[in-house]
Order: structure tokens, then C-alpha cells, then sequence
């Protein structure tokens, strides 16, 4: 069953310099990237609606929306900057460079998040070996970027 989950993320990482390029070329057709990334997530959105109802997954109650935290919200937010950066770094950058920027800012608030246990991520202490994979990640960045 774990080979699922990490098909599933390989995929999704397949997905972002796709989904990048192709959001890129709206923007061009559309004439701002604003507005691909608004039509980006218009289309993601009816998907996931559709997605709701075949599944028929049920709404949460008004009480448990009120008592959300606040800061739970955010995520929509943090996908939209992600979307529209991309959009607009892809055709500067191209795809090496920016999903190899992309992955090492990653990387770097992942260590971080682990290291702290933020956002409910159990807690594993950056150490050597991950702080020598953190420095060849941004390595290895310098080096596709280069001509």
C-alpha cells in the first residue's frame, strides 16, 4: 500500500512543471497571469466539486467551521501564490530551475517544520545527513541553472 502513496506523490510532482507550463501559455492567450491562475483554479475547483458529489462526502456542520482555527484557511492562499509564482517564473526560468527552486524552498521549510513539529509534522531534528542533502538540493540548483 505504500508504493500507492509514493506513485501518487511522484505523480504530483510530475504534475507542477506541467501544470506550470501549461498555465504559462493561458497566461500568454489570456493576456495576465492572474487571470490563468483564477481560470487554474475555476477548473480545479468543479473538479473537486465533482468529485464531492460521486463520492457524496458530507459538509461539515456551521460549528465546526466556526471553531476552525483560522489560520487552517490559508492553504487555498498558499496555492494560489504557488500557482501564480509559477506562472510567472516558468517561461523567465524554465522548468529545471524553477521546480529545482521550487523543491529546494521545500526542502528548506520542510527541515524546518520537522525540526520544530509545526503543522502537526512529527518531530525529526535536522542532523548531518539532512543538512548535507539541504546544501546539495541548493547545489544542484546552481548547476542546472548554469549554460
Amino acid at each position: 500500500m505504500r508504493w500507492l502513496f509514493i506513485l501518487s506523490a511522484l505523480l504530483a510532482g510530475a504534475f507542477v512543471p506541467m501544470q506550470a507550463g501549461l498555465n504559462s501559455q493561458l497566461a500568454r492567450n489570456l493576456g495576465h497571469p492572474i487571470l490563468a491562475s483564477f481560470v487554474s483554479f475555476v477548473v480545479g475547483m468543479v473538479a473537486l466539486l465533482l468529485c464531492l458529489l460521486v463520492l457524496r462526502v458530507p459538509l461539515p456542520s456551521a460549528s465546526v467551521v466556526a471553531q476552525t482555527p483560522w489560520y487552517l484557511w490559508i492553504g487555498g492562499l498558499l496555492g494560489a501564490f504557488l500557482v501564480s509564482a509559477t506562472i510567472i517564473v516558468a517561461p523567465v526560468l524554465g522548468a529545471a530551475t524553477m521546480i529545482g527552486l521550487v523543491i529546494t524552498g521545500q526542502m528548506l521549510t520542510s527541515l524546518f517544520l520537522d525540526q520544530f513539529g509545526f503543522a502537526s509534522y512529527p518531530v525529526h531534528p535536522i542532523n548531518f545527513w539532512r543538512g548535507v542533502g539541504a546544501i546539495l538540493l541548493i547545489f544542484g540548483v546552481v548547476l542546472i541553472q548554469r549554460n
